[in-house]
């Protein structure tokens, strides 16, 4: 796989969270948040952002002065045939349950309202498979101490589309957990489950579990991943049709580095899935270390536009990889 940089996001700090997909062949990417300012001390302030950009072609450049409804990040985004449809996420005071869909045409982008989560939620995985949204875990409120095991489905060629609960994976509860799609069946990867520490904030359990949900067939536990994967950017790359490739992503192994600014960043490996041999392999490296981003299907490519490069510090980078023909 060759990796390649796209032209940056035109902002300083750059967004973990955001909302990404194609609209009319163009590649918006919207919301998201950072951490402006002071990053290392003891306290430091998280921003939610609504900005939008819009890149037209790989080699041109980004245009802004776009929003979407309301400052809003760690949602989920799914390209679809109408456009990028925007699931949940969070603000700096509540996570949310609203959908929509953002079009770009004659030169601005539209908003139009979609039906609702069943509850508020953020954190979670999602991807398309056929027609069908899945949403996978996530948490309720921006304090919980427990993640979701819930699974939502929302199929847009319904007449009347609505999110439906099919019964959830067979497996904890968790949140930043990888999602995938190969033919019409759903993947599960990793996550982390919460508990409560003893000063009763949240504390992370990193999972290293993996499942599939076919229809008409259900959920399947596969082979248990290499590593923990929290956060990696979501959904899994596709590579020659029978592969998953779960990119970086943190494995717990360095949560509580000290000092936070001198922290290494996440693993730069990358997770191969072979989906027809239930197995695990490696896929070498990638030149980056990324979290908490979106991957978009883009012109024959994968772009992972920003992300948490280590923790409290974002980047503008916008990468993208092609996968080389085999010979």
């Amino acid at each position: 796989m060759t990796w390649e940089k796209l032209p940056p996001i035109p902002d300083a700090e750059g967004f973990a969270g955001a909302f990404a997909g194609v609209s009319n062949g163009a590649l918006i990417v919207a919301g998201g948040a950072n951490i402006a300012g002071e990053k290392w001390g003891e306290t430091f302030t998280k921003q939610w952002h609504d900005s939008a950009f819009v890149l037209e072609k790989p080699g041109g450049k980004w245009r802004g002065g776009f929003t979407l409804p309301r400052a809003l990040g760690y949602g989920v985004s799914v390209t679809t045939e109408r456009g990028v449809v925007c699931i949940g996420g969070s603000d700096s005071q509540r996570h949310h349950a609203e959908c929509f869909l953002l079009e770009w045409h004659g030169g601005r982008i539209a908003t139009t309202a979609l039906p609702a989560l069943p509850n508020p939620c953020a954190n979670m995985c999602g991807a398309l498979a056929g027609s069908v949204i899945y949403v996978a875990g996530g948490i309720e409120k921006p304090d919980a101490i427990e993640a979701l095991k819930t699974f939502w489905k929302l199929d847009l060629a319904a007449v009347e589309p609505r999110w439906e609960s099919p019964d959830p994976w067979p497996g904890p509860e968790r949140m930043f957990a990888v999602a995938g799609v190969v033919g019409d069946s759903f993947f599960i990867f990793s996550g982390a489950k919460l508990h409560a520490g003893a000063d009763g904030k949240p504390v992370r359990e990193y999972l290293r579990d993996a499942y599939r949900f076919t229809p008409g067939k259900g959920w399947t536990r596969l082979a248990d991943m290499p590593r923990a994967a929290v956060a990696a950017p979501s959904p899994a790359l596709k590579a020659g049709g029978s592969r998953l490739l779960i990119v970086s992503g943190d494995d717990g192994t360095k949560v509580d580095f000290q000092p936070v600014r001198e922290h290494p960043g996440f693993p730069r490996d990358v997770l191969a899935y072979d989906v027809a041999r239930d197995e695990w392999s490696s896929a070498g490296e990638v030149p980056f270390s990324r979290g908490t981003v979106p991957v978009v299907r883009w012109l024959g490519r994968d772009v992972i536009p920003n992300g948490e490069v280590r923790p409290r510090l974002r980047t503008p980078e916008v990468w993208t990889v092609r996968e080389r023909p085999m010979k």
